[in-house]
């Protein structure tokens, strides 16, 4: 570290993500490229990256900086104070953060980036897909950038085996695929999430929910019933569980189960659990029927599973129907009766000998509601459905919606426009929740609201 002769004030996510969108005046893409990598190859025989790399300090950032402008400034080639600033903060990023990724990793209003290959990169902002101006040098490029991402917990990516889940620092989920699987190079799903978690004033005011609806949830959770999320890909299941998981009590104890951690619990009292991969070797995976089984053992009050998505479906509905009331979960389905066949699908997976009156018996006991959040094409999220889950009509779970969000359209700037509508039907477990001291207005179930 000798070489450092000064130190340079922290650089901020601003200033990098505005030197990165500066337009590239003068060079090729090529050109800049080769400036960039000569500029890295200088560092490299000045400053020791691999050990400066692990120390996160402004500090150090400052000073590894100072030796970048210093080499930057003695370049041949002619390029403006700007340029040579944004020259400056990318040679940075490559020592400490994930290069051409970093700028979109510290804009907040980005929410996925996906890397299809080196020259394209989309990313998600309020539910939109966008491409955005940055690119990777060449797929060497973009594979340094994922080897940083795996190594840094322990993994690796290559032929004999392509495929990868990872999380960064920050707790952003990360998926790599590679060639031969991929055909046009390597590519990178990130799914980020908000340092701020989302409340439920940010629900209310983004028309994701009324008020009745989530004072009913509010009361569902208190009243220990059991309750599923359902909905798509990216439509807010997981944010929503983190809302509702805020109302359980501090006096409970939690267990938390998921494939990625993910849920944001302001309870004490909550064991968080995560499944483990297998090792390069194939062995040692733990999956998450074996952490629902293990939960059981964990003299847990309530067991909130990030998403259903196997054989641990059969084992979550024993566990609601012997003494664990009040544990919430999210299931990838289209409609309420899409969430409950999937969850009789993956519960049969288990024990393929289980009867399907059997399984569904289970459900109907099991479950008491079901939330369907939807998103549009505008980027909103909804919740389209609160339906409640009556018992057993033959051989068919009986449910009967509370409210629904029935869309009527498309106003002139793209908004979807629709209302929220109160079925009129008071649910069966409103008796539950006034038994546990909830109040139930009647006007709950009355209204409509237009958005």
């Amino acid at each position: 570290m000798g070489e450092f002769n000064s130190v340079s004030t922290p650089i901020s996510s601003s200033g990098i993500a505005m030197a990165t969108e500066a337009k590239r005046t003068g060079l090729s893409f090529k050109e800049y490229q080769e400036l960039k990598t000569s500029v890295h190859r200088d560092l490299i025989s000045r400053v020791d990256l691999e050990r400066v790399a692990t120390q996160r300090d402004e500090y150090t950032r400052g000073q590894v900086l100072s030796v970048i402008q210093d080499l930057v400034a003695n370049l041949k080639t002619p390029l403006s104070g700007r340029e040579r600033e944004r020259l400056s903060l990318e040679v940075l990023d490559e020592v400490f953060g994930l290069g051409p990724l970093e700028p979109l990793l510290q804009d907040p209003t980005v929410n996925d980036i996906l890397v299809n290959g080196p020259k394209q990169v989309y990313v998600e902002r309020a539910g939109v897909l966008e491409e955005s101006n940055v690119m990777f040098k060449d797929n060497g490029h973009l594979m340094n950038i994922i080897d940083k991402i795996v190594s840094a917990i322990g993994r690796r990516v290559d032929e004999s085996s392509p495929m990868v889940d990872a999380r960064l620092a920050d707790g952003s989920r990360v998926n790599v695929i590679i060639p031969p699987l991929a055909i046009d190079g390597p590519h990178i799903s990130i799914r980020r999430f908000g340092h701020i978690p989302i409340t439920e004033d940010d629900l209310l005011r983004n028309q994701t929910i009324t008020q009745p609806m989530l004072e009913l949830l509010r009361g569902a959770v208190k009243a220990r019933l059991n309750v599923i999320i359902s909905g798509g890909t990216g439509a807010g299941k997981t944010t929503l569980l983190n809302v509702l998981s805020g109302y359980i009590s501090e006096k409970e104890r939690i267990v938390t189960i998921e494939d990625s951690a993910e849920l944001q619990m302001k309870q004490r009292h909550c064991v968080r659990l995560e499944t483990r991969p297998s090792n390069i070797e194939g062995r040692g995976a733990v999956l998450q029927r074996q952490l629902v089984i293990n939960s059981l053992r964990m003299r847990p009050d309530r067991i909130v599973v990030g998403e259903v998505r196997g054989e641990e479906a059969l084992d979550m509905l024993q566990a609601m129907n012997t003494g664990h009331d009040g544990s919430l979960t999210t299931v990838h389905a289209n409609s309420p009766r899409d969430a409950l066949a999937r969850i009789e699908t993956m519960a049969m997976m288990a024990n393929l000998n289980l009867p399907e009156k059997a399984v569904r018996r289970q459900i109907a006991s099991a479950v008491q509601l079901v939330v369907q959040i939807s998103r549009f094409n505008d980027g909103t999220r909804r919740v389209t459905y609160l339906s409640e889950i009556t018992g057993m009509e033959e051989d068919i779970v009986s449910m009967q919606d509370v409210f629904v969000f029935e869309k009527q359209g498309i106003s002139q700037d793209g908004r979807v426009v629709g209302s929220f509508q109160a079925t009129g039907i008071r649910p069966k477990f409103a008796d539950r929740l006034k038994a546990s001291g909830i109040n139930v207005p009647a006007s709950w179930f009355e209204h409509s609201f237009t958005i």
